[in-house]
C-alpha cells in the first residue's frame, strides 16, 4: 500500500530506506524520518520512546500528520494482526506483485511470511503487473491533482 501511495502522488520514495527505519533517513518522504521512528517507537512498545518520537512527529509535521500517521499505525497492526491471526494468505496477483520486495526488505525472514507461497504463474507475469499498476496509478494521481 505503501509503495501504491507513493506511485499515486507522483513521488519516488526509497523503500528499503524504510525498511532500515529512521536511521535511514527520510528515504525520499515528507518527514520521513520522524514518521519511521514513530512508527517503529509505536510498535515497540515503550512509552518513553514513543512519547518522545510523538513529539519530535508533532514538532517537525504538525498535529494533524501526527493523527493521520498514528491512525495508519493502528490500522497496520490490525491488519497484520488479523492476517497472521487467521493465517490468511495474500492473493496470487499481491503475492507476485511483492515477492521481490519481501526478498529486498527481508520480509521473507518473518515467522508470518511462511504462509504466503507465490504461485509460478503470477511470478512469471510481475513484471506485466507491476508496469499497469504503476501506470495506473500514476495516471489515477496525476488526474486527481490536476482537478485541484
Amino acid at each position: 500500500m505503501l509503495r501504491a501511495s507513493i506511485q499515486y502522488s507522483g513521488a519516488d520514495a526509497e523503500l528499503s530506506g524504510i525498511a532500515e527505519g529512521s536511521k535511514a533517513g527520510d528515504a525520499g518522504i515528507t518527514h520521513g524520518e520522524r514518521l519511521t521512528a514513530f512508527a517503529d517507537a509505536a510498535v515497540a512498545g515503550d512509552p518513553a520512546e514513543l512519547a518522545t518520537a510523538r513529539d519530535a512527529l508533532r514538532a517537525a509535521a504538525g498535529s494533524e500528520i501526527l493523527v493521520d500517521a498514528a491512525g495508519v499505525v493502528g490500522n497496520f497492526e490490525r491488519m497484520v494482526r488479523i492476517a497472521d491471526g487467521t493465517g490468511i494468505p495474500l492473493d496470487g496477483v499481491v503475492s507476485a506483485m511483492t515477492s521481490d520486495l519481501g526478498i529486498e526488505l527481508g520480509l521473507d525472514e518473518l515467522e508470518s511470511r511462511r504462509v504466503t507461497k507465490a504461485n509460478p504463474l503470477t511470478t512469471a507475469f510481475r513484471p506485466v503487473f507491476r508496469g499497469v499498476l504503476k501506470t495506473g496509478l500514476r495516471v489515477a494521481g496525476w488526474r486527481s491533482r490536476k482537478r485541484r
